[in-house]
């Protein structure tokens, strides 16, 4: 390996760097959903509710269309930064052009099939008024032509993250998330027909790439020496995207399939007290997503570079989703009835106060399970993450099935989070299998998880408001204890402490 073109790749995993793309991710993914709580009412006023259903539906076609590359993105970002850790940057031009072409490929086969099935999509699939049905059917043809734009802008976008650039990434995608929003609200001082609305979005979306592609041209100035495409890079591509490809579908709808059962074997009503509190805490995801997606390149880069690095990462990844997420979900679980309560109703306070308290464990768990996840899938093997899924979805299924027949939706969350326990256990287990350094970590991780998980069973049974504050309290202050003692190292301890100096300094 090029030793000098290694070590000035060094910075890509330094903590520093991590933890300023995740404060930056954090800002990225709020932001719009500030903007949207603004704009929605006034759209649904501006374009009134049939128009604005179609608008939903144009926003999760751009949004999803994304997903449709096949895994290439993912496989881009984990490939640039293997290459990235092994000093090879000089091959890094022919595989992000390589990419980029096979996208393109796939993208315009997306486009051929949205606009061949369009037609039937909405004049018979989704009930949409005669009198909307001409705009409408614009404004898809429209959407058809900007997928090649989406998917290729998840590949630029990809070599950015790969380089840890994710400056760079978050200042288009908070513009970007904005201007869904506020784009549309610009079109209707002029008009409300939906072709004009999409057309707006589109042409976004055109701008978002160029920008994309002259950012990734400041990072990589050689994309612009050459531009070539290696067949013998497309079967790398192809076989690490192919298992994303596998994840993307079943992981998907292994989250969403127990609505579905539910509404189909008890009411429509019972789907609505399980979905709320599901949708409620699984907000929660932000928060991991938001460094999983930093460590996702980190742990691709120094796998390559140096293994004791990755094995520090892995380890202070899992203490920080540890540490930040459980005084949150022992808060929900604690409050669960109260706070149900408050937004909703008693109503839905009956019915749905276990599902969140079932919920929120296993969104716990599943949030540190995205840990090893991401190492399996940095170290370059998807193959793994995906197997696990077809393994889990039959089991799950049938599991899901009779227990949704036996205890209704409470039964539900149980499998589900029931799930996630299993696929944690698996995913650690497979982690320090593919490497020896992980072992220390997830061997120490099993007690204080095991810990949390029964001090949120208990955290379920007080029933009086001062009960619930005394068990928080003496909670909160033994996490502290345990935290700075047991869970934090001697060197996370100094790291604390040397931050805790800085913020001093700045006041």
């Amino acid at each position: 390996m090029p030793q000098s073109a290694a070590v000035q790749n060094a910075h890509l995993t330094s903590g520093r760097v991590l933890a300023r793309n995740t404060v930056w991710n954090l800002v990225g993914n709020g932001a719009p959903m500030f903007v949207a709580l603004f704009c929605i009412p006034v759209l649904i006023r501006g374009l009134g509710k049939e128009r604005f259903g179609v608008l939903a539906l144009a926003w999760s076609l751009i949004g999803y269309a994304g997903l449709f590359d096949f895994g290439l993105g993912r496989a881009l970002t984990q490939l640039v930064a293997r290459k990235l850790g092994n000093g090879e940057e000089s091959d890094i031009p022919n595989l992000v052009w390589t990419s980029l072409v096979l996208m393109l490929l796939l993208g315009l086969l997306g486009t051929l099939l949205l606009i061949l099935f369009s037609p039937w999509l909405v004049r018979h699939v989704l009930n949409i008024p005669v009198a909307l049905q001409p705009e409408t059917l614009d404004s898809f043809y429209l959407l058809a032509l900007s997928v090649p734009v989406v998917i290729t802008s998840v590949g630029l976008r990809g070599l950015l993250e790969a380089h840890q650039r994710f400056d760079f990434v978050n200042a288009l995608r908070i513009p970007m998330g904005v201007f869904s929003f506020a784009g549309p609200l610009l079109v209707l001082p002029f008009s409300k027909s939906l072709t004009a609305v999409v057309m707006v979005l589109v042409g976004g979306r055109v701008a978002a790439w160029i920008a994309h592609l002259l950012l990734c041209i400041r990072v990589i100035p050689a994309l612009l020496d050459r531009v070539t495409f290696e067949r013998a890079t497309v079967v790398a591509l192809l076989r690490f995207g192919g298992w994303m490809t596998v994840t993307n579908i079943v992981g998907p709808f292994m989250v969403t399939f127990d609505r579905f059962l539910i509404g189909s074997l008890i009411s429509i009503t019972a789907v609505a007290y399980y979905v709320t509190p599901y949708e409620l805490i699984t907000k929660i995801w932000v928060i991991p997503g938001a460094l999983i997606s930093v460590m996702f390149p980190a742990f691709s880069t120094s796998f390559a570079q140096d293994a004791r690095r990755t094995s520090i990462l892995f380890d202070r990844t899992l203490k920080l989703t540890f540490l930040t997420l459980f005084p949150l979900i022992l808060l929900i679980v604690v409050f669960a009835r109260k706070g149900l309560d408050m937004w909703l109703g008693a109503d839905f306070a009956t019915h749905s106060t276990h599902i969140l308290q079932w919920l929120a464990a296993g969104v716990f768990i599943n949030s540190l399970a995205l840990v090893p996840f991401t190492f399996l899938q940095g170290a370059g093997r998807p193959d793994l993450t995906a197997k696990v899924h077809l393994l889990e979805l039959p089991v799950y299924m049938l599991l899901l099935w009779w227990l949704v027949r036996r205890w209704g939706i409470e039964g539900a969350a149980m499998v589900w989070t029931g799930r996630v326990v299993v696929d944690a256990v698996i995913l650690f287990f497979l982690a320090r299998r593919s490497s020896s350094t992980h072992s220390a970590q997830v061997s120490r991780s099993l007690v204080p998880v095991t810990v949390a998980v029964i001090v949120l069973a208990v955290a379920a049974l007080p029933s009086s408001i001062a009960l619930k504050v005394g068990f928080l309290i003496v909670a909160y202050l033994t996490y502290g204890v345990v935290a700075w003692y047991l869970i934090l190292g001697l060197d996370d301890r100094v790291l604390v402490q040397n931050y805790l100096r800085q913020l001093q300094v700045l006041r």
